[in-house]
């Protein structure tokens, strides 16, 4: 059994090398694109409040291992996005330091929650409020591993906002950093949780699925959309009926 654990650890790490290793990918950040991939539309043309949780892969080798995350919302009748990220260099708390759909290090970001109307308008005082009191906003206060890092970041809101019914992706490293032993319920209140300050940890929950987290790599099960969930590789769905689009025949 310790032997297969080790394995859902560290044989996805290497697989996921190994392919890395063969993808055309900018060398440095100057070559990376940064522009927005135009998913979403201009905010003028939609009236309705959203919030969205993207992730994209990060850049360099650290790219096998981690997304790096973040919130984009608009109120309604808004005629712009807001994104908040955390980075690594200066002061780590940036406002509209890309554009919201932008690719982060030449990679296409992917939505982890999309919540529009009359839910997005109720919550997003409750985002801002919680992006006003990240306590790990000024310099000095960013660390890569494990944390307090971006996905520290967007994990403190979603744990702040519990309503938002959502949990980042298992690749999302950093997202497990607590200052303090946490024993208790998870972020969504929906399970339980085991937290040893982001080294350790395993949890229990419908949002969060079960998880074991071993220095920051999750091995686990997503219940809701059933998929595994694997160092590097994130999520990988277990829907082997997918429906057709168009279809109105249930799955059997």
């Amino acid at each position: 059994m310790l032997f297969g654990f080790l394995a859902l650890l560290f044989v996805p790490i290497a697989a996921k090398a190994a392919l890395f290793s063969l993808e055309e990918r900018p060398r440095n950040f100057r070559e990376a694109s940064w522009a927005s991939t135009g998913s979403l539309p201009d905010a003028r043309a939609h009236p309705d409040a959203r919030i969205l949780v993207m992730s994209g892969r990060t850049g360099g080798w650290k790219g096998v291992l981690a997304v790096h995350s973040w919130i984009v919302f608009k109120r309604e009748n808004a005629d712009r996005w807001t994104r908040y990220d955390v980075v690594g260099w200066g002061r780590p708390l940036r406002q509209n330091g890309w554009a919201p759909d932008a690719r982060w290090y030449g990679t296409a970001p992917t939505v982890v929650a999309d919540l529009s109307g009359a839910q997005a308008r109720a919550l997003i005082p409750k985002v801002e409020a919680a992006v006003k009191d990240y306590r790990y906003a000024e310099f000095g206060d960013y660390r890569l591993w494990p944390g307090p890092n971006s996905n520290s970041f967007v994990a403190a809101v979603l744990r702040a906002v519990p309503e938002m019914k959502a949990v980042l992706p298992p690749n999302a490293i950093g997202r497990d950093f607590r200052p303090d032993l946490h024993v208790g319920w998870t972020d969504s209140g929906t399970g339980v949780e085991v937290n040893l300050w982001g080294f350790f940890g395993a949890r229990f929950g419908w949002i969060e699925g079960v998880e074991i987290n071993v220095l920051g790599l999750v091995v686990g099960l997503d219940l809701r959309n059933p998929a595994l969930k694997l160092p590097a590789f994130g999520l990988l769905s277990l829907d082997l009926w997918p429906q057709q689009a168009g279809a109105d025949t249930p799955r059997t």
